[in-house]
């Protein structure tokens, strides 16, 4: 039975996507496949399996599609299963099948309990008990450090079905991603890693195939704890800036003279120069979209009690976090849970558009 795991669902813009892949995809043309077969970095990984094909997912495998890996997918929705096997792609009822097609996996879920699910659960990828035939299992969830690091750890204690040159075990590491849909569609996106600096080493050209940054964070758990902390440090800064603009708002500063001023000094971040959430200020941002798209208030909320569970672990107060996930709460409470995580310019702080 087909396990329950992704459910984040696919945009429009898939099928423009979908268009790409299929004009660029090499099971196009014997032609094609040789010349996609010669852009395979040197790599001891070749065929690649990926689970979970929501947002973020689709566009991460069609890109390893692009750079010549032999694939094989899974995911819960029906849709985007076909898509990729119209592209020749092989589709696998269940992560255990994806697993034993595959000497590297990949996982991009929306939670804890959906990574631990597919890997621990009925029909999960270490199903076989001690044993696997994947060498390197990679998940770029964004999920808490100690759940990467039970699963690593658990990882470690099988054995590889069939060695492979100096691979004497499974290796796990926690790869999360920071830059988005906009980056996964052009491959920029950064990976933070935690495990093994090997089999990060190993796998640089599976993440170079998907992204354009790729930054070694140590070990077990650590991917996953740098990417809470950049996230938490993202919302804070997004909540700043939003506060700074309506309050200018108010006392008659227009948002794009402010805004300029913020990027002009000692002020300027990402939330005001890349991301401004004031409508009419900035150009393909979610805001000049009445916040559609972008990465979703709920998932910043989730994100945030992930920092707080972190931090309530290890005994650190994080007053300015706790405040964040209670705006972020409200604002899913409020309805706006789907909206771009900036719209709480407009939906808590209750500013203005730029007219």
């Amino acid at each position: 039975m087909t396990m329950a795991i992704c459910r984040v669902r696919v945009l429009p813009s898939l099928s423009n996507l979908k268009s790409t892949v299929l004009l660029s995809s090499p099971f196009q043309s014997s032609a094609m496949r040789r010349f996609f077969s010669s852009q395979v970095p040197s790599c001891q990984f070749e065929s690649v399996g990926f689970i979970g094909l929501g947002n973020m997912g689709f566009r991460m495998a069609s890109n390893l599609m692009k750079a010549g890996y032999k694939m094989a997918v899974h995911d819960v929705n029906c849709n985007v299963m076909k898509m990729f096997s119209d592209m020749g792609v092989p589709t696998k009822e269940t992560p255990f099948e994806v697993a034993e097609a595959s000497d590297v996996v990949i996982t991009m879920l929306p939670s804890s309990s959906h990574v631990l699910d597919v890997y621990n659960g009925p029909n999960g990828l270490l199903q076989g008990g001690n044993s696997v035939r994947p060498q390197l299992l990679i998940d770029s969830s964004t999920i808490d450090p100690q759940t990467s690091r039970n699963i690593s750890a658990a990882v470690s204690n099988c054995i590889l079905k069939e060695k492979k040159d100096s691979w004497e075990n499974p290796v796990m590491l926690d790869a999360p991603v920071s830059g988005g849909v906009l980056a996964a569609e052009a491959g920029t996106l950064t990976f933070m890693v935690g495990g093994s600096e090997d089999a990060y080493q190993a796998a640089k050209p599976l993440f170079l195939s998907m992204g354009k940054n790729t930054i070694y964070c140590g070990g077990a758990g650590n991917g996953a704890a740098a990417k809470i902390c950049n996230n938490l440090a993202m919302a804070v800064s997004m909540l700043g800036v939003s506060e700074a603009l309506t309050l200018g708002q108010s006392l008659g500063i227009s948002a794009s003279t402010l805004t300029k001023i913020l990027n002009s000094s000692s002020a300027h971040c990402w939330s005001s120069g890349s991301y401004n959430p004031v409508p009419g200020v900035m150009e393909g941002v979610p805001a000049s979209r009445n916040y559609g798209g972008g990465f979703a208030s709920k998932l910043m909320a989730k994100d945030l009690n992930l920092a707080l569970a972190s931090a309530k672990e290890v005994g650190v107060d994080c007053p300015l976090t706790s405040q964040a996930q209670d705006i972020y709460a409200q604002l899913c409470e409020n309805g706006h849970d789907s909206k771009d995580f900036s719209c709480v310019f407009r939906h808590y702080y209750g500013g203005k558009d730029e007219v």
